[in-house]
């Protein structure tokens, strides 16, 4: 069986810097967990990186969410804590991709110039944003892959956004949410 792990935007900002949540902080464990059954099935792994640059205030997400996060080259664009130390580990064998909205236009590209996987499993945050943006655009890049999404490695600052976010996934877009 094909298997591919995207573990989204599970960065210090989103932990424990400037957009940083408690819920976040809990995900440490449990994506950790994950990535490591990935690597040891000799699955694939791609991490997103939400990256933005120091004219991100002049943006239009800016404009909308004006709290600077995950500039590129700052503390707060890195992975957080195990999960970096693990993506270092093996980062030879670590695919990645910068993102500078919601959903990656990259990481769309990427899926449909691949085999088609058997699953496509979804950790990391935001949930009602862009973990939903981008199961979204894995379920358009390989649409007959089970698009997975683990809620116990998931999260949003927002509970009943995030709880109403896993039920529109799982009811309406036919996403299986474990």
């Amino acid at each position: 069986m094909k298997k591919l792990l995207i573990v989204v935007d599970y960065q210090i900002d989103f932990v424990t810097g400037s957009l940083g949540f408690a819920g976040a902080k809990t995900l440490e464990t449990p994506i950790l967990s994950k990535i490591k059954a990935y690597e040891a099935a000799g699955h694939d792994i791609i991490y997103t990186f939400d990256t933005h640059y120091d004219d991100y205030l002049e943006t239009r997400e800016g404009r909308g969410l004006p709290i600077a996060h995950c500039i590129k080259e700052t503390e707060g664009h890195a992975l957080h804590g195990k999960v970096f130390d693990q993506y270092k580990k093996a980062y030879d064998n670590q695919e990645e991709v910068f993102k500078d909205t919601f959903g990656s236009a990259d990481l769309f590209n990427m899926l449909m110039a691949r085999p088609q996987y058997d699953v496509i499993e979804l950790v990391g945050v935001v949930s009602y944003i862009c973990v939903l943006s981008n199961a979204v655009l894995a379920k358009t890049a390989q649409p007959e892959a089970e698009i997975v999404v683990d809620s116990s490695c998931t999260a949003g600052p927002d509970p009943n956004l995030h709880d109403t976010c896993l039920t529109l996934m799982r009811d309406a877009l036919h996403i299986k949410v474990i």
